[in-house]
């Protein structure tokens, strides 16, 4: 079952072949909604497209409750005030409103593995059929596990969207070689854990040690649905015509570059909005006057994000390792951290935790107003890809304590090769003591400085990714007067979004020449470097706008 929310756009009008129109299905979780959203809206906005987003019914209702939405706003509405052409569909993910997503994790995952893509194929089959433009490119997120059979059914161009860091997807793409090492899936799972080998054979990766390892990648039990998953969607990656990563060349060339090898693969990161977004799926309270408060570079952000548990004695240990260190502290505490279906008591925390006004504790808040105010020092955040790309556009060092799934191999990154990041523990279980003196090193002025440096150097990276000169405005006949296309000397993200735009449009035309029988023209890109022999279509807008998180930029200098 699924449902056309709303509509963008001239419909009605007549026909508007040449148009790319992208359907965009991102993975129902917070973490890959958000991405998703902005770059729909980079694609309509900069490149002319039509989209389709098509969101689950559940994930919908969430965002619209937290926001106390009567159904009328969805994701992208905001686009179409603008005069986007982006339509919204709901579809069911297979189970009812209220069932537990997160309690019934496994189940959840089921539906998505084995039902889910029925209710998908509907919806592509419904607008491969009728819509205006027809539809000439799927981009689903890269862990679904059908994209390329449901792309291949309508003759869409198939481009897989990787919301995490080119190094993890470097890992599971070659499942097989730490399968073949037994640094995965080996009977004794246990002795891999204490291996101290380095894991060097990884293309793209230089050299990563096993506990840095995806936490799925280092599970004794290899059987589960998300091993499943895992299987059947870094095997479906690899039939994808096009692969986009949320990352930055310079951040990862190496890794970048061996996928590149493999097949086309485009870095456009970071995907920030152009303009404010509601994509949260909890109630966002506002921490302005709190931070207002207090004096600039002092407070420490504490949040393990949307989806991540751990235990109540790690909670209480951090809770206590707060007070102990003495310094302010904004701390975000889902009440779910534990589990859906037992919130964290009322009176969970310490007696005396808050009371002093040294520290706020909200359910949720808007985290990149939060980097970019001026109060905040650092982050103590679970390493998840999205709050690490706002921290560093705010120029905020981590503290870094990862929980799950990527979150290790991320903590890779940030501690070992680029410097912006601490551990806050070296080993489990966590103590409050070594907490506390962990934060307090890490918020002092001669740990703080060093890592202040780098964070605003890595900074500077994803400005420079994003850079656009001035464009070149070219005037032709078709609907798009006045469109600009980039010049040379644009970062390396706008380059690349740039050639990925070129890349699906000429594969778009490709498959409708060939649908009609007549030749292709030929195309020749280097994805590695992003180029391409052909020129960009002249009715196709290519001004890359820079990200709304500029606030940050109204606190220059260090924090």
């Amino acid at each position: 079952m699924w449902r056309r929310t709303a509509m963008g756009g001239d419909d009605g009008q007549e026909r508007r072949g040449g148009r790319p129109h992208a359907v965009m299905i991102p993975y129902p979780y917070q973490g890959h909604v958000t991405p998703f959203v902005y770059l729909a809206i980079k694609l309509a906005s900069t490149a002319g497209f039509t989209v389709t987003f098509v969101n689950t019914q559940h994930v919908h209702s969430q965002i619209s409750k937290s926001h106390h939405e009567d159904g009328g706003g969805d994701l992208v509405s905001i686009g179409r005030r603008s005069g986007l052409d982006i339509r919204y569909v709901t579809v069911s993910d297979g189970f009812p409103l209220g069932f537990d997503r997160s309690l019934n994790h496994d189940q959840f995952k089921e539906g998505l593995l084995h039902v889910f893509s029925a209710h998908v194929d509907e919806v592509v089959g419904d607008l491969a059929r009728s819509a205006d433009p027809p539809v000439t490119c799927l981009i689903a997120d890269t862990f679904f596990t059908w994209t390329s059979v449901i792309a291949g059914k309508y003759d869409l161009v198939n481009v897989s969207f990787w919301t995490e860091p080119a190094l993890v997807l470097c890992l599971y793409y070659h499942l097989d070689l730490l399968k073949e090492n037994g640094h995965f899936a080996a009977q004794d799972q246990e002795r891999i854990w204490k291996r101290k080998d380095m894991i060097e054979y990884i293309p793209g990766v230089k050299a990563i040690e096993p506990r840095d390892l995806m936490s799925y990648l280092q599970s004794a039990d290899t059987s589960t649905v998300m091993h499943r998953i895992i299987s059947k969607a870094f095997a479906d990656v690899k039939k994808a015509d096009i692969i986009i990563c949320n990352t930055v060349q310079e951040l990862e060339p190496d890794a970048l570059c061996a996928l590149n090898a493999a097949q086309p693969t485009y870095s456009i990161g970071p995907v920030f909005p152009t303009t404010p977004i509601t994509t949260s799926l909890l109630f966002q309270s506002d921490c302005s006057h709190w931070l207002d408060s207090k004096p600039p570079a002092s407070v420490l952000y504490v949040s393990f994000g949307s989806y991540a548990h751990t235990s109540e004695s790690d909670i209480l240990e951090i809770a206590h390792g707060l007070i102990l260190s003495e310094v302010h502290f904004l701390w975000v505490l889902r009440p779910d951290i534990v589990s859906s279906d037992r919130p964290l008591p009322t009176h969970f925390l310490p007696d005396d935790f808050g009371k002093s006004g040294r520290g706020l504790v909200v359910p949720w808040c808007r985290q990149p107003e939060v980097l970019s105010h001026p109060s905040v020092r650092g982050f103590l955040t679970h390493c998840g890809w999205n709050s690490i790309l706002e921290s560093i556009w705010c120029g905020i060092p981590l503290l870094c304590y990862p929980l799950v799934t990527d979150q290790f191999s991320n903590r890779k990154l940030l501690v070992n090769d680029w410097k912006v990041g601490v551990n806050l523990c070296a080993s489990s279980p966590i103590a409050r003591l070594q907490i506390a003196d962990n934060i307090r090193a890490f918020m002092s002025e001669s740990y703080h400085v060093e890592l202040k440096k780098v964070a605003l150097r890595l900074r500077a990276t994803l400005a420079d990714a994003l850079a656009m000169p001035p464009a070149a405005t070219n005037t032709d006949n078709n609907n798009n007067a006045g469109a600009t296309i980039a010049p040379s000397g644009a970062g390396s993200s706008t380059t690349n979004f740039n050639a990925f735009v070129e890349d699906v449009t000429t594969r778009s035309t490709t498959k409708l020449q060939l649908h009609h029988g007549r030749q292709p023209k030929p195309n020749s890109i280097d994805h590695c470097s992003g180029s391409s022999t052909q020129a960009i279509p002249a009715n196709i807008s290519l001004h890359f706008v820079p990200p709304i998180i500029t606030a940050c930029n109204s606190h220059p200098g260090p924090r």
